[in-house]
C-alpha cells in the first residue's frame, strides 16, 4: 500500500503563526518523529540593535512556498510538511516562520524540517527590513 505524503501548506500571511497548529497539522500514525522550527525576531543583527521588522511579499511568494514544500515533501520518508511565513510588521519575539515535518524516525524528520527552513529562506520571495535602535534601516534578502 502506497501512502502519499500530505504537504499541508499554511500559508504566506499577515496573522500570527501558530507552531502546534503545524504540528498537529503533520501529525500521521506512521510518524515516529516530528521536528519543527519557529524563526523568531531577534534584537539584533551583526551587533546592530533591531527594534523591529517589516517582511514584504512578492505576489508570487504562496506560489514558490507550495513548491517548496512540494520538494521536500517528495521525499518517501516525508510522511507530511507544514510551513508557513509571515509578512507585514513584526516586533521583537514575534514569529517569522514557521515549519513541521513528520517521518518514521528522527534523523529523517531534523534533515526534512532543516532542508524545507533552508530552501525556504533561500527561494522564498520575500523581503525583510530592519529597524535599528539608532532610526537608521535596511533592507535583506532584496534582488
Amino acid at each position: 500500500m502506497t501512502v502519499e505524503t500530505r504537504v499541508v501548506l499554511g500559508a504566506v500571511t499577515d496573522q500570527p503563526l501558530d507552531l502546534a497548529a503545524h504540528e498537529a497539522a503533520v501529525a500521521d500514525r506512521r510518524a515516529g518523529a516530528v521536528v519543527s522550527f519557529q524563526g523568531v525576531v531577534r534584537d539584533h543583527d551583526h551587533g546592530r540593535a533591531v527594534t523591529r521588522l517589516e517582511y514584504e511579499g512578492h505576489p508570487t511568494a504562496q506560489a514558490v512556498l507550495r513548491e517548496v514544500a512540494a520538494e521536500i515533501g517528495a521525499d518517501p520518508a516525508v510522511h507530511a510538511v507544514a510551513v508557513s511565513h509571515r509578512i507585514g510588521p513584526l516586533e521583537i519575539g514575534d514569529v517569522a516562520l514557521v515549519a513541521a515535518v513528520s517521518t518514521a524516525h528522527r534523523a529523517a524528520a531534523f534533515a526534512a524540517c532543516a532542508r524545507l527552513v533552508d530552501e525556504v529562506k533561500a527561494r522564498l520571495p520575500i523581503w525583510k527590513r530592519q529597524v535599528f535602535d539608532d532610526g537608521t534601516e535596511e533592507w535583506v534578502n532584496c534582488p
